[in-house]
């Protein structure tokens, strides 16, 4: 294995591993560690548009990661990790013992878990080579799935929007439209229908709409169709970047809410639903469930399940906080959230200031 420092700035360190024979490429992009080891998933992917979009996707990915967790107060930093490589066809035992040694080589800086492209057997495979593995299946001691976790997150932001917007977070008969029906759209549909919400759903995968619609009565809409379609929320669910201009500028909802990272194109995105006066929920408060469900496997006692929801439904009360702070400075609820963020990091930096400056004394 080949590891080289790839420098970026407002980094901590980003590391790309290789094996030329076999034809391994990673990324580890660790982007704050000021509050615990870095944590975040695995992603697993085929970057079109190779090793530079594969870069600017973990780079991205681990500064939300920082903010996620700084917000959802899990004692954790911010990192993330990606293989590059077609998680349907390449997949191999030798790829996640290799991967596993990279993240063994940062001895416990970076906490890597499952993510886009990988689940739970890759973290076993992973999990042979290095300890610093989170979200493993129960059997083993770890919190399982993290995906129903990181739908009730959502489904708690989805309540807090419906109060700030309408006066009430009852989703009964609300039209909630969601992109996305893997892990987390799938568990966030069986949530919302149980609330009595109606649905209307889409997904690359014929398969996962059929199910959907077959178990939940959902209406089914064509993928392209989906972000314009007419509903009380649009709930994206799948891949990141799928707010830009054109597609706020079609929006037919007047909150959106979803569990994708990265929804926004570009930071600029967030000052046009604002400005177009939709409630946006930023992607890494409302998705929070799954980091904060992996951090009670770090708890004294061990592993709560109990505690753990009930902190994941305090993701409504976070957004809520960031919802006020957005009306009352009258700015994008994205800036809010990153206002938030970055002042629980600075407050942490002051904390730990006077500690070092008598060390150094």
């Amino acid at each position: 294995m080949t590891i080289v420092e790839i420098p970026v700035p407002g980094h901590e360190v980003v590391l790309q591993a290789t094996d030329p024979e076999r034809g391994f490429v990673a990324i580890i992009a660790i982007h704050d560690t000021t509050l615990g080891p870095a944590v975040g998933g695995v992603r697993m992917w085929r970057y079109r548009g190779g090793f530079a979009e594969a870069l600017a996707d973990v780079l991205h990915l681990s500064r939300g990661m920082t903010s996620k967790s700084a917000l959802a107060r899990t004692a954790l930093g911010g990192g993330k990790a990606v293989i590059i490589g077609d998680a349907r066809t390449q997949k191999c035992e030798a790829l996640f013992f290799w991967f596993g040694r990279f993240v063994d080589s940062l001895q416990g800086r970076y906490i890597t878990a499952e993510d886009v492209g990988t689940d739970l057997y890759d973290l076993d495979l992973i999990a042979k080579e290095t300890a610093h593995v989170a979200g493993r299946s129960r059997e083993v001691g770890g919190s399982g799935d993290p995906s129903p976790f990181t739908a009730l997150g959502v489904q708690s932001g989805i309540e807090a929007c419906l109060a700030a917007a309408f006066g009430s977070p009852d989703l009964k008969g609300r039209c909630v439209a969601i992109q996305g029906l893997g892990h987390v759209g799938y568990w966030l549909a069986r949530l919302l229908h149980r609330a009595g919400a109606r649905l209307k759903v889409a997904d690359i995968d014929a398969r996962r709409v059929e199910r959907v619609c077959d178990e939940m009565r959902a209406e089914p809409v064509a993928s392209g169709d989906i972000l314009s379609v007419a509903c009380d929320v649009l709930s994206p669910c799948a891949l990141g970047g799928v707010l830009d201009p054109v597609a706020i500028s079609r929006l037919r909802a007047p909150i959106v809410c979803g569990a994708a990272n990265n929804q926004l194109r570009d930071p600029e995105c967030g000052v046009l639903l604002h400005r177009r006066g939709v409630l946006y929920a930023p992607d890494y408060v409302v998705n929070a469930g799954g980091i904060i469900n992996i951090s009670e496997e770090r708890a004294a006692g061990g592993y709560d399940e109990t505690r753990a929801a009930a902190r994941v439904r305090a993701i409504g009360q976070v957004l809520g906080e960031v919802i006020a702070l957005a009306q009352s400075e009258d700015i994008a609820t994205a800036q809010a959230a990153d206002r938030l963020a970055a002042g629980i990091l600075d407050d942490e930096r002051r904390r730990r200031a006077p500690a070092r400056s008598a060390c150094a004394r």
